[in-house]
């Protein structure tokens, strides 16, 4: 703070937050950075379009990239064409929705249209960060697949970047990207982004000797002095990987004691998760043969729909017992404790009870 907080020019402390991410993230050959996640798939996709000279995107049905334009809305069912109030017909026609891990629908897609695609943009670990996981093996056709067509691959690590491993989920899979959106841990718990990539790609929004045109990228707050400090302190700290494997371990002890919970309480539902990160599944009848994981792959079968008054329920009942969780699913921290979890679990034990007096569930 002493030091200033905006400066209007670049700085030592970006150079380093950025040194750190290239260190850290297999693909990228370049970055720039933003102010959020949104922001980054914005710039994302602007350059993708400019690098192919293609307008059309595809992305997949229920994942989430922010509030930019170009992926927002989503299709009614059996339909690739999203809808959502507030967008020019235009914008929503240059996208096209495809369910998750179905690879011969992004193959025919690709063979029909590719000429058109410009990017394939997914969350890594699938649907709302991982509550409905991506298989594997959809990954690694959709990088072979949009590298055939000449389409560029881009994997959204707001969540899972630094997260799922030092190096997100691409470094976890041994699968590399042609771009990375990135937001969240990156900035340290400050605002921030960025986007990073194949250096021909970004390169686009470098100033040219030749005066010819560029990707401009205007942005006040763009790697800000507290902003890329905070983040180079993070990644500095994450970058051994001790960090995300303690978080990973304390979120599957916190599955397995939520599993034995609805068991115990005979209540159908299943707590699973990825890496860090959770989601409870109340009337599931299928729990993870470990009690956390069914790993980087498709559940092997699709949870009920819950029910509006189960899941304000759910949560109301936890805010009862002092633990906020995030709708139907958490985030665990390398800084939780074991007490943590037996609070936890406990806290989910008296409201599994509560919502069984209430006759909100079975």
């Amino acid at each position: 703070m002493q030091l200033g907080t905006h400066y209007g020019a670049s700085h030592e402390a970006e150079v380093r937050w950025g040194e750190l991410v290239q260190q850290l993230v297999p693909s990228a050959e370049r970055l720039r950075f933003t102010s959020s996640g949104t922001e980054a798939t914005m710039m994302a996709l602007r350059l993708a379009r400019a690098f192919t000279g293609r307008e059309k995107i595809v992305r997949l049905r229920e994942h989430f990239h922010g509030w930019n334009d170009s992926v927002y809305g989503q299709p009614r069912a059996e339909e690739t064409a999203p809808v959502a109030p507030g967008l020019p017909a235009g914008m929503l026609a240059a996208s096209i929705v495809l369910p998750q891990n179905d690879v011969e629908a992004l193959d025919r897609t690709l063979r029909e249209d590719g000429d058109l695609i410009a990017a394939m943009i997914f969350e890594t670990t699938g649907a709302h960060w991982g509550t409905d996981p991506i298989d594997l093996e959809y990954v690694r056709a959709a990088r072979e697949l949009t590298a055939r067509h000449g389409v560029v691959l881009i994997f959204d690590e707001v969540i899972t970047g630094f997260r799922v491993s030092p190096g997100g989920a691409q470094q976890a899979y041994g699968i590399t990207p042609d771009m990375t959106t990135m937001a969240k841990i990156l900035a340290g718990g400050l605002p921030g982004g960025c986007v990073a990539g194949r250096a021909g790609i970004i390169d686009q929004i470098a100033v040219r000797d030749d005066g010819g045109e560029r990707i401009t990228h205007p942005g006040t707050f763009n790697a800000n002095p507290l902003s890329a400090t905070a983040g180079a302190a993070c990644l500095s700290i994450i970058a051994g990987g001790e960090q995300q494997a303690r978080a990973s371990a304390t979120a599957a002890e916190l599955a397995r004691g939520m599993n034995r919970a609805f068991v115990e309480e005979s209540v159908a539902g299943c707590v699973y998760g990825q890496a860090s990160m959770l989601h409870i599944a109340p009337g599931m009848d299928l729990q993870p043969p470990d009690g956390y994981s069914w790993g980087w792959s498709a559940l092997p079968k699709q949870p009920p729909p819950i029910a509006r008054e189960a899941s304000s329920a759910l949560r109301l009942g936890m805010l009862n017992e002092g633990i906020d969780i995030m709708g139907s699913g958490m985030m665990v921290s390398s800084a939780h404790t074991a007490d943590d979890v037996a609070s936890t679990v406990e806290a989910f034990r008296r409201t599994l009870r509560a919502m069984k007096a209430e006759r909100v569930l079975a």
